[in-house]
């Protein structure tokens, strides 16, 4: 039996707004995929997930249409489901060791994940949770998935968890760095509030170091801390041209249009520059939702140019069949070597080389190259970089006593304690990672840190 196919809207309406393309599965749909799951005695997909949820438990469950039992399921390791089922990169954790892969197609676990989490959104499945609390206090510092992660884990071990947040709206990454089409805010929102109700207290325009310091916290009895900051430091290519106007970092350009409410265009009069022409440089999911992004502000033409092979894109291929159904062209085995303005400095063009593939290096990638003689011009009005993100440098630069590498990560022994008793950090401020793989990690640290205070007690 083939997967149930995730149904979608029709790219030539959706491209031209904000609104979340995949419409989830019905009942119907829903009851076909999960009954597909042969309910595996050594399950694999378990291992593929990075927080250990049991999958085949709450597949079951939904295959018997019971979505209360599945959410609580789910709810027991992830205190994002909702978030998950729409951006983790399933295909490339449980869904990848799915035992139908191996001869057809693997369970949609990730939208199976995502109906339950979206029926039972309003009953709250974390309310089923019992919690003896124990009156210690534990802070948060950054409320992206790392932190929301360990601050749930925390709270479900009994103690009272206070999220800082220095922006105006919690969420880090998943509200300021991901498209309204691909998480919508109210998910993110229904996420939050069963941390609320659970006894998260989220508190924002506050940066730590700045507003408050660490020395403070301790002071009004926080027993630990937990830096989850995230990557906020854009990585440029380093080329001549790079600081011309209309050549931005992919993450000031997502975060804008979400702050001035670009989702909701053409009725908002934003400083959004709508450009006709745009070329988007990156192959990750950053420059897909960049280059998605900028189609639905108007762009004529979008390109992503990409130094590898599509094949080898880390985007999601979901994500890439989207785009190029929106009309986003892929422009493969190419690297800019130069950003050309005019008299004004605005951008004008990129001049690009076209790449060689060599032989496989000791880290498993093939050897790139330049190849001489092949520049070429793409005319375009506006750039936007997608190369990566380094961590945010501020908190680490206003703790004294933190170690950082030579890449600004804070450095943590095996339990994600920094030199500083008291003091863990995770997430991408330790190690660059994705949504999932952080949310791992605010797990790991959460153990840690009772670990940490069980032993301080004694």
């Amino acid at each position: 039996m083939q997967k149930v196919k995730m149904p979608a809207r029709d790219p030539n309406i959706r491209k031209k707004d904000f609104k979340q393309v995949n419409y989830g599965y019905s009942q119907c749909e829903m009851l076909k995929e999960a009954k597909r799951c042969m309910q595996c005695k050594k399950p694999l997909c378990i291992h593929g997930c990075p927080i250990g949820i049991n999958i085949p438990k709450f597949i079951r469950y939904l295959a018997q249409n019971d979505h209360k039992r599945a959410a609580i399921v789910l709810r027991q390791k992830n205190n994002l489901p909702a978030v998950c089922g729409r951006v983790c990169q399933q295909e490339n954790q449980c869904e990848k060791f799915c035992i139908l892969a191996k001869r057809n197609e693997s369970v949609s676990i990730g939208s199976l994940e995502r109906y339950a989490a979206d029926v039972t959104a309003i009953e709250n499945s974390l309310s089923s949770i019992t919690i003896s609390k124990n009156g210690i206090k534990v802070a948060i510092i950054g409320s992206g998935p790392a932190g929301l992660t360990c601050g749930g884990d925390l709270l479900k071990m009994g103690y009272d968890v206070t999220v800082y947040e220095s922006l105006h709206d919690a969420g880090g990454v998943l509200r300021y760095g991901i498209p309204e089409f691909r998480l919508p805010k109210y998910v993110l929102d229904l996420e939050l509030y069963s941390l609320k109700k659970l006894g998260m207290k989220i508190i924002l325009n506050t940066l730590i170091g700045r507003t408050k310091t660490v020395k403070e916290l301790f002071g009004e009895e926080y027993k630990a801390l937990f830096i989850a900051t995230g990557a906020g430091l854009p990585v440029f290519p380093k080329i001549p041209g790079e600081n011309l106007n209309h050549v931005y970092s992919a993450n000031e350009f997502l975060v804008r249009v979400h702050l001035m409410h670009s989702f909701n265009f053409p009725h908002y009069d934003t400083p959004i520059y709508k450009a006709r022409n745009v070329v988007v440089i990156g192959g990750g999911n950053t420059a897909i939702d960049a280059a998605r992004t900028a189609l639905r502000l108007g762009a004529e033409s979008v390109k992503v140019v990409y130094r590898r092979t599509e094949n080898e894109m880390p985007a999601r291929k979901e994500e890439q069949v989207h785009a190029k159904e929106e009309g986003v062209e892929f422009v493969t085995l190419t690297s800019p070597v130069k950003f050309i303005g005019n008299e004004k400095r605005f951008v004008k063009a990129v001049e690009c080389m076209k790449i060689e593939v060599g032989e496989i290096d000791n880290l498993g990638k093939k050897y790139l190259s330049k190849i001489i003689g092949s520049n070429y011009i793409i005319e375009t009005d506006m750039v936007v970089l997608a190369l990566g993100l380094n961590p945010n440098p501020i908190l680490p630069s206003l703790i004294e006593g933190l170690i950082i590498d030579n890449h600004g990560h804070i450095v943590t022994d095996d339990s994600f304690m920094t030199p500083l008793p008291g003091i863990f950090a995770g997430g991408d401020i330790v190690c660059g990672t994705n949504v999932i793989k952080a949310m791992e990690m605010g797990k790991k640290a959460a153990k840690a840190i009772e670990r940490y205070l069980k032993k301080s007690s004694k």
